[in-house]
């Protein structure tokens, strides 16, 4: 009989704290998949919970429907993400000579969140008694450091596990334990870019006064559904759409230019397929109807190029569905301001950049032309960035109050 076996049976909630790898070698050669599930949801949820009150964000968290939201879809995540994340570190396993199964692992993933979900629920605990007392400060002090301990002494117990269901030794251990987090970090990273968000910067001035130069900004890369181009490389795997959503006039969007798909683009779609479209002394017209503009102040800055005034027009421009948005108007009957009809064909869309005398868009039919929906990549959302860029005499500035604003 082991020495386990002659204390009798202790409570695995107990014997993780000071004998993790006792604790994991009783529950995998007896039961593998013990709570297994359950811990993973919730510990997902914890680790989570205890990051964002630790980073000092606790306040956010007092709508209870926002902290129920965050507690759901992260243990919704844990459970999606614990079986590729085993598979992940077994192959890892296997590469460094260990003798785990996969769905060992998934006990030693599950089990070595009992620290975040302790750490968790003492969270809960300081802030409550926080706002009893009225000592919120001192409760913001604390959270940091429960947070570090609870996450350090996680990792330890994860890594402890994971050497006596492999059977490694101290360094091959460590070394699992660092290529797996890497790994994990680059797919989990991938997976984002890929099927969520993907960051891109603004290098020219066709959308000001929306989107100016220097500004970066997240788009979302399944508000359209998913086709060749929203993979990296964009290779040739399959044509059209998948999960395919039809985007909304007065979207903002990227798009790879169909004459050029090496080539990304980002401008306002205006026409739908089988409208109508043409510019008439600078003003839109969508199925021969005006759209409506007003007036407003000049806009200052140099959006027309070095030769241009500094005070440009600047119009407030509605579309049929109620999207409003500024546009600027450069030079008075500039080339693109009077156009012929331009039928958007069926499953394209037409795009305008909102500096119109500025840009280069569905207006010129041998540069850009209409858009397929399969070539859209995604909707802007949000600026997550924006800096002013160097000029002559000027130094480079961070735009704080352009951060975090929303793409419309």
């Amino acid at each position: 009989m082991t020495e386990m076996e002659n204390a009798g049976p202790a409570s695995p909630w107990v014997t993780i704290w000071l004998s993790p790898r006792q604790t994991i070698e009783t529950i995998v050669a007896t039961r593998p998949t013990y709570l297994v599930l359950p811990l993973v949801m919730l510990g997902m949820a914890a680790g989570v919970y205890v990051q964002v009150v630790s980073s000092g964000f606790a306040g956010q968290l007092d709508d209870w429907r926002l902290g129920l939201g965050l507690v759901v879809a992260s243990g919704i995540f844990g459970l999606i993400w614990l079986y590729p994340s085993a598979a992940i570190l077994s192959g890892i396993g296997k590469l460094l000579g260990g003798q785990a199964t996969a769905r060992q692992l998934r006990a030693v993933i599950a089990w070595s969140t009992v620290p975040a979900i302790f750490g968790a629920a003492i969270s809960i605990a300081i802030i409550l008694a926080a706002k009893a007392a009225g000592g919120g400060m001192l409760a913001d002090k604390i959270l940091p450091w429960v947070g570090i301990a609870f996450s350090a002494w996680a990792a330890i117990v994860f890594m402890l596990m994971l050497g006596r269901v492999e059977h490694f030794g101290f360094w091959r251990t460590i070394f699992a334990y660092l290529l797996n987090s890497v790994f994990l970090a680059l797919l989990i990273a991938m997976s984002i870019r890929t099927f969520l968000f993907q960051p891109f910067n603004i290098p020219a001035q066709s959308m000001v006064p929306t989107l100016l130069v220097g500004d970066y900004m997240f788009v979302s890369k399944y508000a359209y559904g998913y086709s060749r181009f929203s993979l990296p490389f964009s290779p040739p795997l399959f044509s059209g759409r998948t999960l395919a959503a039809e985007p909304k006039r007065g979207d903002v969007v990227v798009f790879r230019l169909p004459k050029d798909e090496r080539v990304d683009y980002v401008k306002r779609v205006v026409g739908l397929p089988g409208e109508r479209i043409q510019m008439k002394e600078g003003q839109l017209f969508i199925d021969d109807k005006p759209v409506t503009r007003e007036r407003l102040p000049d806009y200052v800055g140099d959006t027309c190029g070095p030769d241009q005034a500094e005070k440009v027009k600047r119009w407030r421009e509605t579309l049929p569905n109620g999207v409003s948005y500024e546009t600027l108007d450069c030079v008075d009957n500039g080339f693109y301001d009077n156009t012929q009809v331009y039928t958007v064909p069926a499953g394209s869309y037409f795009m305008l950049g909102d500096n119109r005398d500025n840009s280069t868009d569905s207006r010129v039919t041998s540069a850009v032309g209409s858009i397929p929906l399969e070539n859209l990549i995604g909707r802007a959302e949000v600026i997550f960035f924006s800096r002013q860029p160097a000029d002559i005499g000027v130094a480079a500035n961070v735009r704080t109050e352009r951060i975090g604003m929303m793409v419309r």
